[in-house]
């Protein structure tokens, strides 16, 4: 590795700041990658910017790498945030210091965790391995030009990451309270049932398709799907909304359509979900089109070198033993699990995606010192082409 610049981003806040300030909202940049960059080029990194645009406007991202040998320990997160919003009391792009917190949009999720990965790498003396940053700018969007892209891109150029930490703001209160070892699958469906619209008082003359749709929607959620499995939650069925479109009280609709979610354990696939949808459906809904989205698997990476890596940093930084934990929503780790273990490390997620969205700069340098030490650990040993640091599923 090389040790240029080491001592140039030492400190976090600085480059939190200077990210939080290009109002990157998804899929807009605004500079932020050309600031990333520019940071890690000064550290010795060798940078690729890669835009990809086949579904959509064209997304920036960004890989970094520095060293040349294994193994490679990658970082993965975004530079994308979500709109501001209202009712901030401070402006959300100005990236303001107050009572020890760093206010503005992205600073939980995630620039200010990115800003602590290059903290640390700049303090880092490694006598092994490569460190490389794997950064999107769609993770907020539809993450379809940012991660798989990218991963696509390094597969095809042969090149192999080994264990990757993903920045989320994983903490519900206190930093170093849970690791994300794996994440629920998401299944996105909209179901339509059609009939014959009519008059109300001549039902014969009509087939109402509102009691169809209500007997398959009551049939898939009758019973749970599950009561949970050795690392993971109950999987939900969630009923988003139920549409009919109807302006008037005398009229039978032609159609009726209902949208859920189903976030699923590793005791499914969404195949089998579908398949199992599929079948109620045919046995109650009569004339019907069912769409599907799926957002992406259930995973989990074992407990191994990697986990332990990070628990044993947390440890020795914040004197807390974190929990392994595959709660909450979905991420840009559901990808890089089909390429290595992951798991998902970073601030307070107590304000993300809220006005007044901030973190705290004494919880900044915790966590790049967190980082630091499990740096140290995941590359003291050169690669020896037999082993990886965990084990996914």
């Amino acid at each position: 590795m090389s040790s240029s610049g080491i001592r140039a981003f030492s400190d976090p806040l600085q480059l939190a700041q200077a990210l939080i300030r290009c109002a990157s909202v998804t899929p807009e940049d605004d500079g932020a990658q050309d600031v990333l960059a520019a940071s890690l080029v000064q550290l010795g990194f060798t940078c690729h910017q890669l835009t990809f645009g086949d579904n959509g406007p064209p997304i920036r991202n960004l890989y970094a790498r520095l060293g040349t040998d294994g193994p490679n320990v990658c970082f993965a997160g975004h530079t994308d945030v979500v709109p501001p919003g209202p009712n901030w009391t401070v402006p959300p792009f100005e990236a303001a210091v107050k009572d020890g917190r760093l206010y503005g949009r992205g600073a939980a999720d995630m620039k200010g965790a990115i800003a602590c990965f290059v903290a640390a790498v700049s303090r880092l003396r490694p006598k092994h391995g490569s460190v490389s940053l794997l950064i999107t700018g769609d993770e907020e969007g539809r993450a379809l030009d940012g991660t798989v892209r990218v991963l696509e891109w390094l597969q095809a150029r042969g090149e192999v990451i080994d264990c990757c930490i993903v920045g989320e703001p994983t903490n519900p209160t206190r930093l170093g309270e849970m690791i994300k070892v794996g994440r629920r699958g998401s299944l996105n469906v909209k179901l339509t049932v059609s009939g014959v619209q009519g008059h109300v008082a001549y039902p014969h003359l009509a087939d109402n398709p509102i009691p169809r749709l209500l007997a398959v929607l009551n049939e898939l959620t009758a019973e749970p799907l599950d009561d949970g499995s050795a690392h993971f939650q109950p999987s939900n069925l969630e009923i988003t909304t139920v549409d009919v479109g109807n302006p008037t009280t005398n009229v039978i609709p032609q159609s009726a359509s209902a949208g859920f979610n189903i976030r699923f354990n590793d005791r499914h696939t969404s195949a089998s979900l579908l398949e199992w949808i599929h079948n109620v459906c045919n046995m109650l809904g009569g004339d019907l089109n069912l769409i599907s989205e799926v957002s992406g698997e259930s995973f989990i990476t074992e407990p191994g070198p990697l986990s332990q890596a990070l628990s044993d940093a947390i440890r020795q930084v914040a004197g807390l033993v974190p929990e392994l934990s595959t709660t909450g929503g979905t991420s840009d780790a559901r990808f890089i699990s089909r390429h290595c273990p992951v798991v998902e490390f970073g601030l307070v997620a107590t304000t993300m995606h809220k006005a007044d969205e901030h973190v705290m700069i004494a919880d900044m340098e915790a966590l790049t010192k967190i980082y630091q030490v499990a740096l140290e650990t995941l590359l003291s040993h050169p690669q020896d082409g037999t082993d990886r640091p965990d084990r996914q599923s």
